[in-house]
């Protein structure tokens, strides 16, 4: 018994991932969470080109946007935008970086396209830019088809091709979120 050394292990319990509808008190959190995001692949973030985080609130009336938070943290973001009467484009999609590949990114996309099937659309949309590897990766994972790509950016749908069928699961739980 010379020989045997005795380990300890600590096991850290993290609270679950609730999706709820942003409010106007998460303002500050998610415009610098969805800056983060951007200024890791851009040298520089440009508020005059994201003019729609200035007040997200007003941006987003009548539209969807879903926050995804760990405990009391905010730790990812996705909104759902009506463009015509049967397509809708997701924007926004961002998740900290110390909570990525934890399925976060994927339970915010399940809850916006149930949102997007339980508003009667038939297609939703949405971009990312081309040299964004991992992002292009994980929506072609989900289910998401590249439609064409224009100035740097990769463009993707996700059509409904059985109405009570969302990403293969028949009669899915529908999320009815607010603004």
């Amino acid at each position: 018994m010379d020989n045997v050394k005795i380990c300890s292990v600590t096991m850290v319990s993290t609270p679950p991932i609730t999706i709820i509808p942003f409010q106007p008190e998460d303002q500050e959190v998610v415009q610098d969470l969805i800056n983060a995001g951007l200024g890791e692949h851009w040298d520089q973030v440009d508020a005059a080109m994201n003019p729609d985080l200035f007040d997200i609130a007003q941006s987003y009336q009548n539209e969807t946007f879903l926050i995804a938070r760990s405990g009391d943290e905010i730790v990812g973001t996705g909104a759902l935008v009506q463009r015509t009467k049967e397509t809708a484009e997701i924007v926004r999609m961002s998740v900290a970086a110390n909570y990525r590949r934890q399925g976060i990114g994927h339970q915010i996309l399940d809850q916006l396209i149930q949102v997007g099937h339980a508003r009667g659309f038939r297609k939703i949309i949405l971009e990312t830019t081309s040299t964004w590897r991992d992002v292009i990766s994980f929506y072609l994972a989900y289910g998401f088809t590249i439609t064409h790509y224009l100035n740097g950016d990769t463009y993707f749908s996700y059509e409904f091709n059985n109405r009570s069928q969302i990403n293969g699961i028949e009669n899915p739980r529908v999320f009815r979120g607010g603004n």
